[in-house]
């Protein structure tokens, strides 16, 4: 018998959504264990070391760093899944769709694409 993966829609908004949540979450930590939550600054310092962690678990994934216990990918994935976290808090704070930011970005970029010689 064939085992069909569930697929689960989720969009943007309702990420960003548990993204915040979470975070609010957290501040509450913060807030109890540090007498103050992190500012937007110290959430880019936090983003800057998922990014070096990133780098990391990517070459871990293409073998040229040594493994970890676990799975290579599964260490990427986490990663990622910070990094995508944090972008999705920083957006919040400043207001940002980020499904329209994407959007803008990549008509920017096929517009670039179209306009190279041989396109």
């Amino acid at each position: 018998m064939v085992e069909y993966a569930t697929l689960v829609v989720v969009d943007i908004p309702d990420l960003s959504r548990r993204a915040v949540e979470v975070r609010d979450r957290l501040a509450a930590f913060e807030r109890s264990t540090y007498g103050r939550e992190w500012t937007t600054a110290d959430l880019l310092a936090g983003l800057m070391v998922d990014v070096g962690d990133l780098a990391a678990a990517v070459q871990r994934a293409e073998g040229i760093r040594p493994e970890r216990d676990g799975a290579p990918i599964d260490e990427l994935a986490h990663e990622l899944g910070d990094c995508f976290w944090v972008l999705l808090v920083l957006a919040d704070r400043f207001e940002i769709d980020v499904t329209e930011a994407f959007e803008s970005t990549m008509v920017s970029i096929e517009r670039w694409l179209d306009s190279l010689p041989g396109e």
